[in-house]
């Protein structure tokens, strides 16, 4: 069992707009993998929050008829919630209107200005106020309305002219790719390594780091004309969580980060930006940076215009949150765009959760209820059979460790679920209820393999289904302290007393039925 520091974040989310899908995917992935390496004996810190900054918000707080602070307290909230909702388990929810992060960012500006990497010049360009994004002529184009926009993103430029402070981007283009090969897990999945890398080689130009059209955001230190741009503000809110710039503070430790989280539109502000601003203030880069790709919604891009946006907690609430947390992380390989269908939701649901898991669980459970007086039962001597499905669930856990190192959650699913499939298989092969009349003790000793592979998978299917696999483990008399990785092998042992079976995963048939 290791203590060793696990530190992982999710982007710090704009407060623009209310929580949508894409938020709840980043968060559950974050989730899982915090809940996973706590039950592996890791010391982690889990951080989420809001970015709270920016033209953007000054103009949304404007036509809100609200103050600028008191239109992200509101909007935070609401991310807030959706933390309970969806029954994340962050460690701290950091907002970028904390007064620890304005001196955390003007410390790591000084930082950079005492290096010799902001300069203070004119910008003229093209931006984008929804993407806070500058953009180069090539990178945008006039559509049949006559307005520009950019590319990539399909948002509207204006052309700005302004004093701004820049920060020497174009110096560090070779230090980051010799940083890249250096660690090649540094960027994943490898379709995002590739872009950031081509974008790198393309040639970086210095970045604008200060605006003066607005007032919203944290001050230049030395010049309060001028307010950071929001990414330098933004990002820096991963280390101001760890006591930034006291690096004598107990949360230091945590730094550098083990994984931030992002959606594959903010790859190049946390894999060029990011690791620019650190090198150049001398501090460590996070190991690994990982880009999950988007939703759409019935073959539909996703779009408030559409009336097609997914909220994540009204999903929760129709097909149950486990569900949910489960199917979003199943579905779809990480890493590639998915198309949510909810008719792909319900069969997970019955065929994977209800049929397979959840059968499985119940049936065993039910015949150990029934023929061994509702306790754990006698383990006889092992056959073939016995140990080799044993062998598959105990081998579970290093399988899923790797997957998870790699943010595979959908092949560490696979993995869990085919020893499922195995079990129901072994179940049917070894006929339990019929050993009941012609050998008991090999009944038992069936019954108790099943026993055992269901309280190893529950254990791995735990940082996925929190409140399920609670349950299950209750009826299978799991003490709360042997519920970690640490107790894998601690097996179940005959005589235990078990509560009644109830079943966790009902068959959903409403929904089903109002889509005929």
């Amino acid at each position: 069992m290791s203590s060793r520091t696990y530190y992982i974040t999710t982007p710090i989310y704009y407060v623009n707009d209310v929580p949508h899908i894409g938020h709840a995917y980043t968060s559950l992935a974050c989730d899982v993998l915090a809940r996973f390496m706590r039950l592996d004996g890791r010391d982690v810190h889990f951080l989420t929050g809001t970015d709270e900054h920016g033209q953007k918000i000054e103009k949304a707080a404007a036509a809100a008829g609200m103050a600028p602070q008191a239109f992200t307290d509101k909007v935070s909230q609401s991310f807030r919630d959706l933390v309970v909702a969806m029954n994340y388990s962050p460690d701290n929810f950091i907002r970028t209107t904390e007064p620890r992060h304005y001196a955390a960012c003007q410390a790591l500006w000084e930082k950079l200005v005492a290096a010799g990497d902001i300069y203070l010049g004119k910008y003229a360009g093209w931006y984008s106020v929804r993407d806070e994004t500058y953009f180069v002529e090539g990178e945008t184009e006039v559509g049949p309305d006559n307005k520009r926009r950019a590319i990539s993103t399909g948002a509207e430029v204006e052309w700005v002219e302004e004093p701004s402070y820049f920060f020497k981007l174009s110096a560090w283009a070779d230090r980051l790719l010799t940083f890249y090969e250096k660690n090649p897990d540094f960027i994943g999945p490898e379709s995002r390594r590739n872009e950031v890398i081509s974008f790198v080689k393309g040639g970086l130009q210095d970045l604008s780091v200060s605006r003066t059209s607005f007032s919203w955001g944290v001050p230049v230190p030395g010049d309060s004309k001028h307010i950071m741009y929001v990414w330098l503000d933004a990002l820096t809110n991963y280390i101001t969580e760890c006591g930034y710039p006291d690096t004598n503070n107990p949360l230091w430790k945590y730094w550098p980060a083990d994984l931030h989280m992002v959606g594959k539109d903010i790859i190049r502000f946390h894999c060029v930006f990011w690791p620019a601003f650190l090198m150049a203030a001398g501090l460590a880069l996070p190991k690994r940076v990982f880009a999950h790709g988007w939703w759409t919604n019935e073959g539909q891009k996703i779009s408030k215009s559409l009336g097609n946006v997914i909220d994540p907690i009204e999903l929760a609430k129709t097909y149950g949150l486990d569900p949910v947390r489960y199917f979003l992380l199943r579905e779809v390989p990480f890493g590639n765009d998915g198309d949510f269908q909810r008719r792909a939701l319900i069969g997970r649901l019955n065929g994977d959760l209800a049929n397979a898991y959840g059968n499985l669980c119940q049936r065993v459970l039910s015949i150990v209820g029934k023929s061994c007086e509702g306790k754990v039962p006698a383990k006889g001597p092992l056959q073939a059979a016995d140990n080799a499905l044993l062998d598959r669930a105990h081998g579970l856990l290093a399988i899923v460790r790797m997957e998870l190192d790699e943010q595979a959650f959908h092949r560490a699913l696979a993995a869990i679920w085919e020893v499922i499939a195995d079990a129901n298989r072994y179940v049917d092969a070894q006929a339990p209820w019929a050993l009941a009349k012609t050998d008991p003790a090999r009944r038992d000793t069936v019954l108790w393999v099943l026993a055992e592979t269901i309280r190893r998978v529950t254990l791995l299917v735990q940082p996925f289904m929190p409140d399920s696999t609670a349950k299950i483990l209750d009826q299978l008399a799991v003490p709360t302290d042997s519920r970690t990785f640490a107790a894998f092998d601690r097996e179940l042992r005959p005589g235990t007393t078990l509560p009644k079976p109830q079943g966790v995963f009902p068959r959903f048939v409403e929904a089903a039925k109002a889509e005929n």
